[in-house]
């Protein structure tokens, strides 16, 4: 099997503590977190993936908003970059600790923040990865 994800998800995923937007999105995070470290594969989606699909159902999800898909194409960019390769819909990514540590030295050194600007979660997401990511739920070796 593999996890559906956005292109921005990639950094989201780095900082993920347990924090989200409702009970639901946070449960169903902390499963597709669990799928990662059993060493599911991630396959690139455009659009409203695995991690989004609580929000669907609420009244004019986010996830949905043409902010959203900008911020897909900027981590796109960025991570593609990253990896050596770019980064497009259908492509698998076999998340490994060394990927995992790169994305996030990247992340941290502000390498991969494109994305990033304007979202709700900057600051909590710069402060996890300013203190070395201790607390973050997905850890790989």
């Amino acid at each position: 099997m593999t996890i559906k994800l956005r292109p921005h998800h990639l950094l989201c995923m780095l900082t993920y503590v347990g924090k989200g937007y409702n009970p639901a999105f946070t449960a169903n995070y902390n499963q597709v977190i669990a799928r990662l470290m059993a060493g599911e594969d991630i396959m690139i989606h455009e659009g409203p993936d695995d991690i989004c699909q609580p929000l669907l159902a609420t009244r004019e999800p986010h996830c949905l908003r043409d902010s959203v898909a900008e911020r897909d194409a900027k981590a796109a960019r960025d991570v593609g970059q990253l990896l050596g390769r770019p980064l497009h819909a259908g492509d698998v990514i076999n998340l490994d600790g060394g990927i995992l540590d790169d994305l996030r030295n990247a992340f941290l050194n502000g390498v991969t923040r494109s994305a990033c600007t304007g979202c709700e979660w900057f600051d909590l997401c710069s402060a996890v990865s300013a203190t070395g990511y201790p607390e973050t739920r997905l850890k790989l070796s």
